[in-house]
């Protein structure tokens, strides 16, 4: 297994971590994901360790803390070779304060998972959305406190846009507070918004990109293919209005230009597409998820080998969009020195 730096932290992760949001089950959403009990959640993490993938990544919200327990379960006895991330912010109770980034919901909500864990710290957490009726230095204030205290030994965010990123770590780097070193985000050959502002902020930020839903929520596994229906089984029959959206006919592009890219190399299509995204820049490590050890054993072969570079060219071409405004002046070239703009471009105002 390869291991990479997390953002510009000391902290090495493996090129693949392993979400769990599949354990446990509960509600429509999770369940549709996987129902992993404790002796197959165990399973799956002996597989994963004999691969050398040590990073496990999880929510409060995932299956009610269902996913921490079965995840604490499955590691207990050997904690010290693992590394823990967890998310929260998401309601998961119906108070007023059983959400957000605030002082009250944070601490409360760390100590519930470090209970469900059965650890005493999380390697990583990182908030799951952006609260924006906290303010910011009280969220750091926490993050902070909970560092020194030994709870936390990194930070992170999660589906943050790119002003809530650089205005939580130019707060942070202002009042010494910790810095967010990951940023958890959507990424796939058929989700690549994340390229457009975040992917330009990680680098000039130093932040790593942990990747969630690689396969497109379930639609590049090389099951879903032009004018079939979704076959029995999907997760899409009960979650297709929670996933982000794509269009079909992108979709069965990227699809085409992954299955010829699989019949040259000799890789299943869900290989070929984590494959694409190990070599992206900023991206720490991808995670994958699991609801048996045949479809992990496939995941696992993503990595020790390479695209060649006209493949990445065709799956590159399959899957571009032109970005919004006002990205796409620089993807044309419109603003590149051999065609400047039009006008004089005006700095901006100290």
């Amino acid at each position: 297994m390869e291991y990479r730096f997390l953002g510009n932290s000391g902290l090495k992760v493996p090129a693949l971590g392993f979400g769990v949001g599949t354990f446990g089950g509960k509600g429509p959403l999770f369940s549709a994901w996987g129902s992993s009990d404790a002796a197959d959640a165990t399973r799956l993490i002996d597989v994963c360790l004999e691969a050398g993938v040590n990073f496990f990544d999880t929510a409060d919200v995932y299956s009610d803390g269902a996913s921490e327990q079965i995840l604490g379960a499955a590691i207990k006895g050997r904690r010290d070779r693992v590394l823990l991330s967890s998310k929260t912010t998401l309601r998961l109770g119906d108070g007023p304060n059983d959400v957000g980034a605030s002082r009250y919901h944070l601490i409360a909500a760390v100590e519930n998972s470090l209970r469900r864990l059965g650890t005493d710290y999380l390697d990583l957490l990182q908030l799951h959305h952006f609260d924006a009726r906290t303010p910011i230095e009280e969220t750091l204030s926490v993050l902070d406190d909970l560092v020194r205290a030994g709870k936390l030994r990194y930070v992170g965010a999660s589906n943050f846009s790119g002003w809530q990123l650089m205005k939580s770590l130019d707060s942070a780097e202002r009042r010494g507070r910790p810095r967010y070193v990951a940023h958890q985000v959507y990424y796939s050959l058929i989700g690549r918004d994340y390229e457009w502002e975040l992917m330009p902020l990680a680098l000039d930020q130093g932040v790593g990109a942990v990747v969630w839903s690689p396969l497109g929520w379930g639609r590049l596994t090389g099951k879903i293919r032009r004018g079939q229906p979704w076959p029995e089984g999907s997760r899409l029959h009960g979650t297709a209005a929670f996933a982000p959206p794509v269009e079909d006919e992108r979709l069965y592009r990227v699809v085409d230009a992954l299955d010829a890219a699989a019949a040259e190399t000799g890789k299943s299509i869900p290989q070929i597409a984590l494959n694409w995204l190990l070599h992206r820049p900023t991206v720490s490590t991808v995670l994958i998820g699991a609801r048996n050890e045949a479809q992990l054993r496939d995941n696992l072969g993503a990595v020790g080998w390479q695209l060649s570079a006209d493949q990445i060219a065709r799956l590159d071409a399959a899957s571009a969009v032109t970005p919004p405004y006002p990205y796409y002046p620089y993807w044309n070239g419109m603003f590149s020195e051999r065609n400047p703009p039009p006008v004089a471009v005006p700095a901006l105002a100290p």
